[in-house]
């Protein structure tokens, strides 16, 4: 595996190895130790999701506040998304910056995306499973989310007409400058 910073502290592009022949390819998608190693950090990760989603669904910017936040490890199995991280650290010198990663299942990358952090993706494709490993349990209690189109954060999605969000983020999500921080 091949561990990149980005532009912002705290969120790595993750680049497996892959090995193809005449069957397919075969990679190793996480192990603990190189990847703790790789990030620097000491990262436990106690659930696993999937999700399956169409063209033009946008999920997010969500996150979980206080003691329940959530370090993530985000991959596609099928299709292409945009996955965004938005920093809500607010010691940070990159606060209220974000770093967009194009995910695909042909390019294989994940990105691993630190506590602290607003999360969300857009699928570029007809259709994308998405998976993430998260190193906290789910609290709804804790949950928020950020409007994807503040323009405090100025994220440029490529898909602007006919986007499909769900009725939580159309309803309940504030601005930046409303949300909880860290």
């Amino acid at each position: 595996m091949e561990y990149i910073p980005t532009e912002i502290e705290g969120v790595w592009i993750v680049e497996p190895r892959v090995f193809h022949d005449a069957r397919g390819y075969f990679m190793e998608t996480w192990r603990e130790e190189d990847f703790n190693r790789g990030i620097g950090k000491d990262v436990h990760f106690v659930q696993d999701n999937e999700s399956r989603s169409v063209r033009g669904v946008l999920r997010g910017l969500h996150y979980q506040r206080g003691a329940d936040s959530q370090a993530k490890l985000v991959r596609v199995l099928q299709g292409e998304v945009l996955d965004v991280a938005v920093d809500l650290r607010q010691s940070s010198p990159t606060f209220g910056r974000h770093v967009a990663v194009l995910l695909s299942a042909e390019n294989k990358r994940q990105l691993f995306i630190s506590r602290g952090f607003a999360h969300g993706f857009l699928v570029m494709s007809d259709e994308a499973v998405f998976a993430y490993k998260v190193d906290n349990r789910y609290a709804p209690e804790s949950e928020c989310s950020i409007r994807y189109d503040d323009p405090r954060i100025g994220i440029d999605w490529p898909i602007c007409e006919g986007l499909l969000l769900s009725e939580k983020d159309l309803k309940h999500s504030v601005s930046f400058d409303e949300a909880d921080k860290f």
